[in-house]
């Protein structure tokens, strides 16, 4: 008749493999979040070793290979990801840092935007209404809403756009300038040097002859470095668009309002400052 050792009929739990401990056959140990359980009594040898042990489970909590994902992850913003020999944590970066990926054989990381990188810091907005200017031969005519800005650094850059429709005087030329000035004050020349963006008298010459056209619209834009301008670091600039008029003399209307325009669309002087 058969022997039934009666106290191997389930396994012996035995908790963590300790090399210092005698295992019999059956009894079950873990290791590395996976379970063994012993196939050939011995001590001192490895749950590795084959001859004494034969897995039963792999790793273990969470299907994550012996890592427990709520204890890996502590905090808001943690990232889960797998380093060279399991699965790892990566806490939050700083404010404004983005994930940067090191290819296949490293670890991903935060990273900070490099410096050739903008960001808008300002952006303002004058929709200006109709002015009517006297014309006169080589005049310029500041018009609209004074814009203000202060330049946080010198690598800071200023984006100016002007677009309006004008009224002028056939067979007359014109032109449109940006000034910029530590104060709101303006000159009259058409080559005062607080215009520091300007397209000269001649840019728009109106209709003559078989083309009696004196309606037109004018538009001058453009991105500008501080040096360009004028402007310093910390110092509070004010802007403000002008007409420029050449001969012959004659009435101009800036923002003129044709039938079924509206505001925005007469006229409109934008200031955007873009920082590093």
């Amino acid at each position: 008749m058969a022997t039934i050792n009666l106290g191997s009929i389930k396994f012996n739990w035995k908790g963590a493999y300790n090399g210092a401990t005698a295992y019999a056959v059956d009894d079950v140990v873990s290791s590395g979040g996976s379970s063994y359980v012993c196939i050939l009594a011995s001590t001192g040898n490895a749950t590795s070793n084959g001859t004494y042990w034969e897995q039963m489970s792999s790793a273990g909590t969470n299907g994550t290979d012996g890592t427990d994902v709520g204890t890996t992850l502590t905090a808001q913003g943690d990232i889960l990801y797998r380093n060279g020999s399991g699965l790892a944590k990566l806490g939050a970066g700083t404010s404004g840092q983005y994930l940067e990926t090191k290819g296949a054989s490293a670890n991903p990381v935060w990273s900070t935007v490099s410096t050739g990188a903008y960001t808008l810091s300002q952006f303002t907005v004058d929709t200006f209404g109709s002015q009517t200017h006297a014309g006169v031969a080589s005049t310029a005519y500041n018009f609209g809403t004074t814009l203000t800005t202060t330049p946080s650094a010198s690598t800071d850059l200023i984006e100016l756009s002007l677009s309006m429709n004008v009224e002028g005087q056939t067979g007359g030329y014109y032109g449109v300038a940006f000034g910029v000035n530590t104060s709101d004050s303006w000159g009259t020349s058409t080559g005062d040097s607080r215009l520091k963006v300007s397209s000269g008298e001649h840019a728009m010459g109106m209709g003559a002859g078989s083309d009696s056209e004196r309606y037109q619209r004018l538009h001058l834009i453009g991105t500008y470095t501080t040096s360009q301008l004028g402007m310093s670091a910390g110092t509070q600039y004010y802007i403000k668009p002008h007409v420029l008029t050449h001969n012959p003399a004659g009435q101009i209307i800036t923002s003129f309002a044709p039938t079924n325009s509206t505001g925005a669309g007469r006229g409109n002087f934008t200031l955007k400052r873009w920082t590093a």
